[in-house]
Order: structure tokens, then C-alpha cells, then sequence
């Protein structure tokens, strides 16, 4: 099979490997449609501390059962799926506490971009599910970061009538704008880049706020929307600690930041005590997904409450991954299915 092996920083390499073997407990994928996404941007730009070179990667997919461990009874050969890329324990101290984010075995797989992939019994378990014949593999690939997404919206605590900031309008960030209006509330979109902010708007962004002005002029927007206040909840989706510094700022008094995008390691930020302190903002950092979010995610997507055409700009063959990789980290599209 051809897989896509991850050796550094802007050295991704199409390998031929053995089709591989499975376990009684285990499941094997033939992969029909893989998605890029920010994480593996990330690594791609700056490698990946789960992930030591060399390595596969990629990890939102859909495809076809090809083999079946005899001790698993949840599917059969052909059956049509999508499989979340980690799976909790269920009996550590934060699983038993309906924190399964946190979990402390927290059991994760790589290896999207390849033809073949092997299911973990963990995740056979938990977080392997069928997708439902109208459903395209491509859109079905989208059920993980839109899981992660959905525990975003839910921690974030929005109600009917909130105004609500997120700054950055990347594929994760388009994802909080199309659930957020979905409960009823405002929001406000920041970005540095016009195109993405365009689809921000097609997706129901009630105002968007180009992000070049820099800080202050941003926050100063944003405040002039919200009647000087601030936003009832700020979303930071970019995975910078400047913008976290800055999605604080824009949070009225009482309000949440919730800081959802995940920065480089031993990154830190500086926060204002007497704006924390006499403001009472909440920040909350939010990681992950849950078994259940990845249920409700594939739910959402089947039954057409996302527009994923909106998500999906693109298809190429995986031997384009090199230029799919560079095509998104120039923030050009959204996401780009690679299809092996």
C-alpha cells in the first residue's frame, strides 16, 4: 500500500508498505477519503510531539471495512465507516468523571494519509462507526474535528441572544461560526485573511473584522459592536498565544474566552490580574472530543445540519500531498480531501 511518512518539517515522503495485519480485536480500513487539518499543518510545519519521525500521519477519515478480527461483532466486510483517531480508557480518575477528554490512557492513531489503515480495539470499541449510505466518505472524514469542535460550543456555555468573537476563520473556526449560529447567537468573525472571512459570512457570521489593523484596532471593532462591552463569549481558534492574550481582552465583563486552539509546547501568555480579577471572565480551555460528540458529530452531518460542501474545497489524490499541505498552510481553501 502507499502511505505518506512524516520525517520532518516539510518532509512528507509517499512510501510503498505491506498492506498490514490484524488482530482478532481489530479492524482494517481501506481508506476512501482523508482531510487535511490544522493539526497536521502544524506538524508539518513544525513536527509533532506525538508523533517522532518517522511516522504516518493524518487522522479524519472515512472508508470500507476490507478484514475483520474474529472477536469483533460491531461490523462486517464492506461496511461503510468513519473512526475518531483516539479512544479513552473509561475506568481512569477523569473517564469515570465524564472528562474523557482528559483521560489519563488517552489512546491515539495516525495514518490517514495511506490506503490501508488498522483500527485499534480501543477504538473499535468506542469510537468506530457506520456511516449511513447518503452520507459521502468525504463528508463523513469531517465527523472528528467537528466532534472537537461541538465540545467547544458545549463548554462555551452559549445562549440565545449572546454575542459571540472568534477569531480565526480556518476550517476549526468556520466550524464554532456554523454551530454557534445554530444556537441562536451573534456572531462576530476575525481573520487576517479576506477569503476565509468571505466563506465565514456565507456560513452566517453576522460581522467580520479583518484582523491586519492589528490588536488594538481589533478589539476596539469588537467592542464598538457590543456597545463597548466586549463579546458574552470569545472563541480563540487559532493556536496562538498572542490571540489568546487577545481573545481575552475582547470578553465583557463576566463572560467567557474560551481557549480552544492548541499552541506550540512551552508557550505561555500574560494575563491582566485586575482585568481577570474585577472582571470575573471565565477562561476555559477546551481539548479534544469525547465518544459522545463523535456520535453526535456524524449525527449532525447526516442528518444536513452542516453545509460541508462549504468545508470540502478541494479532492486529490494522496501522491498530491506535498501540494495539499502547502495549498493549506497558505490558507488557501478550507480542507482538501486526499483521496488514495
Amino acid at each position: 500500500m502507499k502511505v505518506a511518512m512524516f520525517y520532518g518539517p516539510g518532509d512528507v515522503r509517499l512510501e510503498e508498505k505491506d498492506i498490514p495485519e490484524i488482530k482478532d480485536t481489530e479492524v482494517l480500513v481501506r481508506i476512501r477519503a482523508a482531510l487535511t487539518c490544522g493539526t497536521d499543518v502544524k506538524t508539518y510545519r513544525r513536527g509533532h510531539r506525538l508523533l517522532p519521525p518517522p511516522s504516518p500521519f493524518g487522522h479524519e477519515y472515512a472508508g470500507d471495512v476490507v478484514a475483520v478480527g474474529k472477536m469483533v461483532e460491531k461490523v462486517t466486510e464492506g461496511t461503510r465507516v468513519v473512526a475518531a483517531n483516539s479512544a479513552p480508557c473509561g475506568h481512569c480518575f477523569y473517564c469515570k468523571r465524564g472528562r474523557e477528554s482528559l483521560c489519563e490512557n488517552l489512546f491515539f492513531v495516525w495514518g490517514a494519509f495511506s490506503e490501508y489503515i488498522v483500527v485499534p480495539e480501543r477504538i473499535v470499541k468506542k469510537n468506530l462507526l457506520t456511516v449511513p449510505d447518503h452520507v459521502t466518505y468525504e463528508e463523513a472524514a469531517l465527523t472528528e474535528p467537528l466532534a472537537c469542535v461541538i465540545h467547544g460550543v458545549e463548554e462555551s456555555a452559549i445562549c440565545m441572544g449572546d454575542t459571540v468573537v472568534i477569531n480565526g476563520a480556518g476550517p476549526i473556526g468556520l466550524f464554532f461560526t456554523a454551530l454557534v449560529k445554530q444556537k441562536g447567537a451573534r456572531v462576530i468573525q476575525t481573520d487576517l485573511v479576506d477569503e476565509r472571512l468571505s466563506v465565514a459570512e456565507t456560513l452566517g457570521a453576522d460581522h467580520i473584522i479583518n484582523a491586519q489593523e492589528g490588536e488594538d484596532a481589533t478589539i476596539k471593532k469588537v467592542k464598538a459592536l457590543t456597545e463597548g462591552r466586549g463579546a458574552d463569549i470569545a472563541i480563540e481558534a487559532v493556536g496562538y498565544p498572542k490571540i489568546w492574550e487577545t481573545t481575552i481582552k475582547m470578553t465583557r465583563k463576566g463572560g467567557t474566552a474560551t481557549l480552544f486552539g492548541g499552541c506550540e509546547k512551552n508557550t505561555a501568555i500574560t494575563v491582566d490580574t485586575s482585568l481577570l480579577h474585577y472582571s470575573e471572565i471565565t477562561m476555559k480551555g477546551v481539548f479534544h472530543h469525547t465518544p459522545q460528540y463523535i456520535r453526535t458529530a456524524l449525527n449532525l452531518i447526516s442528518w444536513g445540519a452542516i453545509d460541508t460542501k462549504t468545508f470540502i474545497t478541494e479532492k486529490m489524490p494522496l501522491s498530491r500531498i506535498d501540494e495539499a499541505l502547502q495549498k493549506v498552510l497558505a490558507q488557501k481553501g478550507v480542507k482538501i480531501a486526499l483521496i488514495p
